[in-house]
C-alpha cells in the first residue's frame, strides 16, 4: 500500500535512540513512510514518491477535483 510504483520505495522501520550513561538504553522504534503523491504515469493513476516525480518527464501530477462554482455554471446555461 505504501510504496512507490516505479522504483518500490516504502517504509522503513528505525530506532530512536536515547544516549544514557549506563548499559540499558531503550530504543523506540517508529516507522517512516515515503512520500507518496497521486501522478499521471502512461495515462494510469499511480501513487509515485517525489524523487520519481522530479526524475521522470512522462509523469504529470493530478489536479484536484473542480470546484462546485464551475458545476452550477455548467447547469445554469
Amino acid at each position: 500500500m505504501f510504496k512507490c510504483a516505479q522504483c518500490a520505495k516504502g517504509s522503513v522501520v528505525r530506532g530512536k535512540r536515547v544516549l544514557l550513561r549506563g548499559h540499558y538504553n531503550p530504543v523506540e522504534k517508529s516507522r517512516k513512510y515515503p512520500n507518496l503523491q497521486w501522478a499521471l504515469l502512461d495515462g494510469k493513476k499511480v501513487k509515485l514518491c517525489t524523487r520519481c516525480i522530479r526524475t521522470t518527464a512522462k509523469v504529470t501530477k493530478v489536479k484536484a477535483k473542480p470546484d462546485k462554482v464551475e458545476k452550477t455554471e455548467k447547469t445554469a446555461k
